[in-house]
């Protein structure tokens, strides 16, 4: 049985995951729970060069994928600067030392405000999996040797997102999922011979083959057929369903099977842009997803005894563009790091009242989700400004304001083992109490 499996078998909260004896780790992009969060206590709520700094490890180059950190060891994707080639890393999460780095391939196609190491690593802690933006996907033991890989580009064709493919691998039930929820006609090279198809599949993790491919129809078009987000489990009348967001649809799967089991259409007027970026974030037993560029964030409560799949709140002041929420201790965060004054909103997840809205200005745009732990709120935005805001309460409260003077930042704050690990441009960072 997988660690993310006996999540699932231990039992529900409000159709939460409840807390796991491994909390402390961070297996893949959006924590231990798949909701921004963490059991983690004692936590720094605020550090300098000279305090509170662990370590600090130079990269290879830029990437918005967030560490990974699982058994003592700090899981990174990386591209290498300049050189078109795609990295995988290992550190040791105490000192920072390298362990192991392989190189996994080569592509110089650019794209704007992205590049091809976005997607983050997962890891069921024995095996670790990198997926690149041109679809180069890559297990490793926690050796650094490689287990198996395939190319999903090469077998599935271009992957057709405008700011590239950036789709975290997501493991559930020892089972390895990708997505590719795409435009159906390529921005760029390679060519298609016909329409692309998105889809939703299942690898076994041991050998990297195929499982099932399940087509994931829609009745969007252009840049409105495409998502950047990362599945989530969710469970209702007690199976786990695979939920997935974008191009104008909530889907859920059978995990097992890959079949359809429901869908919502969260954007009836089809328009040529409404392509997705945040994904979804379960608690309160609803779903909290984003619509396109700020339009207004909705709870749906999935079909159920009194009908089929509605939405029972929506939230459409300072709602976010590209920034996943945060669902923790019961409240739901939202950052809108652009378009309505750069705010943090925390709300109740069952009625979507807001319990209160503060600024966090800065120079940048905050496109990089919020992470939570030991009643604590941390934010980073591009241009290296960091707040950290009380968690909780009725009122808006920062605790610290810092900022990392380097190139552009677009990973989010990952939390395990009493530390904060920042991935900038060119460098990790481990914030622990020192």
């Amino acid at each position: 049985m997988s660690r993310l499996h006996a999540v699932a078998c231990l039992g529900l909260l409000f159709l939460g995951f409840v807390v796991p004896a491994w909390a402390s780790d961070w297996p893949q992009w959006r924590g231990p729970f798949f909701n921004g969060s963490t059991d983690e206590t004692n936590l720094p709520a605020s550090w300098s060069a000279t305090e509170n700094t662990a370590w600090v490890r130079p990269l290879p180059g830029p990437s918005g994928a967030t560490p990974i950190i699982v058994e003592g060891k700090v899981f990174i994707a990386s591209t290498v600067a300049d050189a078109g080639d795609f990295a995988a890393l290992c550190l040791d999460a105490r000192t920072g030392e390298l362990v192991w780095k392989r190189h996994v391939g080569t592509d110089d196609r650019r794209f704007p405000r992205n590049n091809l190491a976005s997607p983050s690593p997962v890891t069921d802690g024995r095996r670790v999996f990198f997926l690149y933006g041109n679809g180069q996907l890559v297990g490793f033991d926690f050796d650094g040797q490689p287990i198996w890989s395939r190319n999903i580009e090469q077998e599935y064709g271009n992957l057709a997102l405008q700011f590239g493919y950036s789709n975290s691998p997501f493991l559930y039930d020892d089972k390895l999922f990708i997505t590719v929820i795409r435009r159906n006609r390529p921005y760029r090279k390679p060519d298609a011979d016909g329409p692309l198809d998105s889809f939703l599949m299942a690898l076994d993790p041991a050998s990297g083959q195929t499982l099932w491919k399940q087509t994931r129809p829609t009745n969007a078009f252009d840049e409105g057929m495409e998502t950047y987000s990362t599945p989530i489990p969710f469970v209702r009348n007690g199976q786990t369903e695979l939920l997935s967001t974008g191009a104008d649809f909530v889907t859920a799967y059978d995990p097992q099977t890959g079949d359809e089991l429901w869908r919502f259409e969260y954007w009836k007027e089809k328009i040529r842009d409404s392509r997705v970026i945040p994904s979804l974030v379960s608690g309160a037993g609803l779903i909290f997803g984003a619509r396109h560029k700020s339009n207004p964030l909705f709870a749906l409560r999935p079909p159920d005894e009194d009908g089929p799949a509605r939405i029972v709140w929506e939230f459409a002041d300072a709602a976010p563009d590209c920034s996943t929420p945060c669902f923790y201790r019961d409240r739901l965060y939202v950052t809108d790091g652009m378009r309505h004054g750069k705010v943090v909103t925390c709300l109740d997840p069952k009625t979507g009242q807001q319990f209160w809205q503060g600024k966090i200005g800065g120079r940048g745009p905050w496109r990089a989700s919020l992470t939570a732990g030991d009643g604590k709120l941390y934010c980073i935005n591009e241009t290296g400004e960091v707040v950290v805001l009380r968690a909780g309460d009725d009122r808006f409260e920062i605790l610290f304001e810092t900022k990392i003077d380097e190139p552009r930042i677009q990973s989010s704050i990952a939390i395990a083992n009493g530390s904060l690990y920042i991935r900038t441009a060119e460098n990790v960072y481990c914030i622990r109490k020192q």
